[in-house]
């Protein structure tokens, strides 16, 4: 098991456990191409754009970020405190600069303690905290249960009749430990390899 954050190399072994153990990951390979790391600097600035993802569409989340980076350039917890936005202030810039949210330590926490560290903060929730640990700590077996794309990579690759509910992945997905971060790459390559494939 590993100890520190996921390299290209883990993803390289991880994919091939994976697609080893389970055919219809490697037919994922096969069709859309091997995933990407979708790896992100640990920190503020990625804990407020996974925060916005939460809340609206990535297209729309890149866009609020992009603003807000150019309003409070470096996006620190003190100078997105210097700006008007309540909501956004106190989520989370106040947890940082009180120290009561310490993101420097989370990456010698396990992952349940950063769970609870981050869940402790008003506005994060599970889905926050997953994919901060996948992208952001590096995390191998990080499951983002409640993801709406690997819930519908789910459904395609095993032509279910409707999205499984959070819970229904988590117990899919624990075959695919301690490689559920792997398997989550691999269910958002089929969901957006089949979105962007251009009609028959």
């Amino acid at each position: 098991m590993l100890t520190g954050p996921m390299t290209p190399a883990d993803l390289r072994r991880g994919v091939a456990e994976l697609t080893a153990s389970e055919p219809l990951f490697a037919a994922v390979e096969e069709r859309h191409g091997f995933p990407l790391m979708w790896d992100r600097a640990p920190g503020f600035a990625s804990l407020v754009h996974i925060m916005l993802e939460q809340q609206v569409s990535l297209a729309s989340a890149r866009a609020t970020f992009d603003r807000l980076r150019a309003l409070a350039d470096p996006l620190t917890a003190e100078s997105l405190l210097a700006l008007d936005d309540r909501q956004l202030r106190e989520a989370v810039a106040d947890a940082v600069v009180a120290g009561s949210l310490r993101l420097e330590a989370l990456a010698g926490l396990d992952d349940q303690d950063v769970d609870r560290q981050l869940r402790a903060v008003p506005g994060i929730g599970p889905w926050t905290a997953a994919i901060y640990r996948l992208s952001a700590l590096g995390r191998p077996d990080a499951w983002p249960a409640g993801d709406l794309a690997v819930a519908a990579g789910i459904a395609q690759l095993w032509n279910l009749p409707a999205l499984p509910s959070p819970a229904e992945t988590v117990l899919r997905a624990e075959a695919w430990r301690p490689w559920r971060a792997v398997a989550a790459r691999l269910l958002w390559q089929q969901y957006l390899g089949t979105k962007l494939r251009p009609p028959a």
